[in-house]
């Protein structure tokens, strides 16, 4: 009953960090169509959001501060990386390729997800996560309408590949974080990181800086620039990855990869209810498909694990492919 209650918490804080992700591309737009930098966006949406959650971090591990240093590592990496990295790999995959191709491209990442997995605990995939793979990478291209008018760049596309493998170590390091460490800090401690090794780069030169305070267009309507940065840094960054990282740890990584899926189609209904874009057929279609995945995903998550000699251990479920080995993580 335990378990039952912390997996129905997971999916619910898996799918509103994927609805408040899902919010991103509506105020990053209206600050890049104003003239700002995808470097100068990302800096101050992780900033800002490692500024609100300072103090309550700093409460949170008020006397345990050894937690922290002997996970500081990891939060250096999913700072760096899954933080920092993955939304200026996506940023600038968008300045070569259409949306569309970069968010495929970013969400490959739950397949480097499996991969890395089946390498770690050397068990392969069993069939129903494959297909449950294969249906939500077609409800994906489905989704972003690829069959209509796309090109790609190589330069673009290889920043799309660097998007997927910041996605992938971000669910493999949330999965997999230590207990101990609240998510609420670990996602404090990213940003921060994240957040000092942009502004380091802007300040030598190696990441264009561009910002102004000019008004911009959000959903048709002129608004302060602050309404964007305060939604980027609220809703799509402090809810979003402090939900993420919390929602992993209950479902592990392969599964919160899938239903963090489910992001797109909360982009198309924010489109559909923001900017008047309604959903076709075809994307309809490729949401059917999404949720027919994670479905197979999570089918497969509760089928028994089998033993050495082949037949499924009696009386226990498969441990999640995240933590192929015992660890002190609460489930």
């Amino acid at each position: 009953m335990l378990q039952e209650r912390a997996t129905r918490a997971g999916f619910g804080l898996a799918l509103l960090s994927a609805a408040t992700f899902g919010t991103s591309g509506t105020f990053a737009t209206a600050l890049l169509d104003a003239g700002w930098s995808p470097g100068a966006a990302v800096t101050i949406r992780i900033g800002i959001a490692a500024l609100i959650l300072a103090i309550p971090a700093v409460v949170m591990l008020r006397g345990r501060w050894q937690v922290l240093r002997r996970n500081l590592g990891m939060v250096a990496v999913y700072g760096l990386v899954a933080v920092a990295g993955c939304q200026v790999f996506f940023f600038n995959a968008v300045q070569h390729l259409s949306v569309g191709v970069a968010l495929l491209l970013e969400y490959m990442g739950i397949v480097l997800v499996v991969g890395w997995l089946w390498i770690r605990s050397g068990q392969r995939p069993r069939r129903l996560t494959i297909a449950g793979s294969v249906a939500a990478l077609l409800g994906l291209v489905f989704i972003l309408d690829l069959i209509g008018d796309t090109h790609l760049d190589l330069v673009g596309v290889l920043w799309g590949l660097g998007a997927a493998v910041g996605l992938a170590v971000f669910f493999v390091l949330s999965g997999r974080s230590d207990s101990e460490l609240p998510p609420l800090a670990m996602a404090s401690g990213g940003m921060t990181i994240g957040a000092v090794a942009l502004l380091l780069l802007g300040t030598f030169g190696a990441l264009p800086m561009r910002a102004n305070v000019d008004d911009v267009d959000l959903a048709g309507h002129q608004v302060s620039w602050l309404v964007p940065v305060i939604g980027l840094s609220v809703i799509a960054a402090v809810i979003a990855y402090v939900a993420g990282i919390a929602a992993a740890r209950n479902l592990g990584s392969k599964l919160a990869s899938f239903v963090g899926l489910t992001e797109v189609l909360f982009a198309v209904l924010f489109a559909w209810l923001f900017l008047g874009e309604l959903p076709t057929a075809m994307q309809l279609v490729g949401g059917i498909l999404i949720v027919l995945g994670v479905g197979l995903v999570r089918i497969d998550e509760l089928r028994p694990a089998a033993v050495p000699g082949g037949a499924p251990s009696a009386g226990r479920q498969a441990l999640p492919l995240a933590d192929p080995e015992p660890t002190s993580r609460a489930e």
